[in-house]
């Protein structure tokens, strides 16, 4: 079989977080046709115990650990007018000079490369090398524009200038790749609109979930804690009926996922407390940043931290929602809960990228008032077949064997490009 080179910034196991969702579907996938050499970036280092499991699937794994400390001081270290911290914060020496062998040896005949972060390790392979293949994966510099709007100086500063100095380094990657895929064919149209100057070599593989194990039918995963106000489809008393259970999943301290939370907590929650019995909300996630944590302390809001698994909170949830203020690509959150047939309240920024339609679907709201009115849709019995819709909807338009056909195709056309 021919040889893959595989870069990741981030140890693509396990398919925990949305990342690593979608570079290891993308690595097994190609896994299949080539001899994959994976090299990778480990930033914590329970992530070693999951080695074994890449080298079952690859030719050779070969990480670098990086710590935080030593990634800021890469990052510093390689400052430089016009380079964004991104590039010096991934850059590990040891892994660089591991590429570096093997492109000077001919060792691969084409290099997948996962995110902007690791496209400098190979941009300065020759005309002669391997086809090459960029998965930007979403628009990363709209991310840090979109934080520098919303931040006080000098963060607004610092993250505009992130966001001009990331972009050219998108533009530049894209233009040494022989092709440039993202997360959605909206956001494959934006970068476009960005870099005009590579619009010929942009395409998309949309993200897909996996619906054997976002299964409502044949979750056995155990219920959530019992006795915690749980919702439906725990035992309720005359007395008291069980309050309903309004969830939401992801890296808890991943800015994005910090104001979404905080948000719906200050603006929607005060508008369900009304009804009878109120509502409660479930933050279901590793990382609680501060303030995640502090919501605990509000009635009704429970912050989990980590679990074993995300499922069983989704699936005995009446209502799943993404009140994402700022977000990028296609949310993972929002594909499993559809998997799971939970009905699913998202924000129009959590909706983009998401083959399926509003009304039929999912709810998509804007604003507090008109998403606690979703909701409270949902929770009144108003949309009694959204759940089974919204799992035919990603079936149809998200199942990962679909999607990667496009993968299969992307590779081929890199192949086949003239330098």
């Amino acid at each position: 079989m021919p040889r893959l080179l595989f870069l990741a910034h981030r140890i693509p196991y396990p398919p925990d977080k949305g990342e690593k969702i979608r570079a290891w579907h993308m690595l097994d996938h190609l896994a299949r046709r080539w001899d994959v050499d994976l090299g990778c970036l480990v930033d914590d280092p329970a992530d070693l115990a999951h080695l074994p499991v890449l080298r079952g699937r690859c030719a050779t794994v070969e990480h670098a650990e990086t710590g935080r400390y030593g990634r800021v001081a890469r990052a510093l270290l390689h400052l430089r007018p016009g380079v964004p911290l991104t590039r010096g914060w991934f850059h590990h020496p040891r892994l660089a000079a591991w590429v570096a062998a093997g492109l000077a040896a001919r060792r691969w005949d084409a290099a997948f490369v996962y995110s902007s972060a690791m496209a400098p390790y190979v941009m300065g392979a020759d005309a002669a090398g391997p086809h090459r293949v960029l998965d930007l994966v979403d628009v990363d510099s709209e991310k840090w524009a979109a934080y520098a709007a919303a931040s006080r100086p000098p963060m607004r500063q610092v993250w505009a200038r992130e966001a001009r100095t990331l972009l050219g380094l998108e533009r530049t990657a894209a233009g040494a790749f022989d092709r440039t895929i993202l997360v959605s064919e909206a956001e494959a149209r934006r970068f476009a609109e960005l870099a005009p100057e590579v619009r010929p070599r942009v395409d998309w593989v949309d993200n897909g979930v996996d619906l054997s194990r976002f299964d409502p039918d044949a979750h056995t995963a155990p219920s959530p804690p019992a006795g915690e106000g749980w919702g439906e489809g725990s035992a309720q008393t005359a007395e008291k009926p069980t309050p309903p259970a309004i969830v939401f999943t992801g890296t808890m301290n991943y800015r994005p996922n910090v104001e979404a939370v905080c948000w719906f907590a200050a603006e929607v929650m005060p508008l369900l407390r009304t009804r009878t019995p109120a509502p409660e909300f479930w933050i279901v996630g590793a990382n609680p940043a501060p303030a995640v944590q502090a919501l605990a302390a509000q009635p009704g809001i429970h912050v989990t931290g980590s679990v074993p698994d995300v499922r069983p909170y989704v699936a005995h949830a009446a209502v799943a929602v993404a009140p994402l203020r700022i977000a990028r690509g296609i949310q993972n959150k929002v594909l499993e809960a559809m998997a799971m047939a939970r009905p699913v309240v998202a924000s129009p920024d959590a909706f983009e990228g998401v083959r399926a339609i509003p009304g039929r679907d999912l709810l998509v709201a804007d604003g507090a008032a008109e998403m606690a009115a979703s909701v409270a849709a949902v929770l009144d019995g108003a949309h009694p077949g959204l759940g089974a819709a919204a799992r035919r909807a990603v079936a149809a338009g998200h199942d990962w064997n679909a999607t990667l056909a496009r993968l299969d195709a992307v590779m081929e056309r890199a192949a086949r490009t003239e330098r």
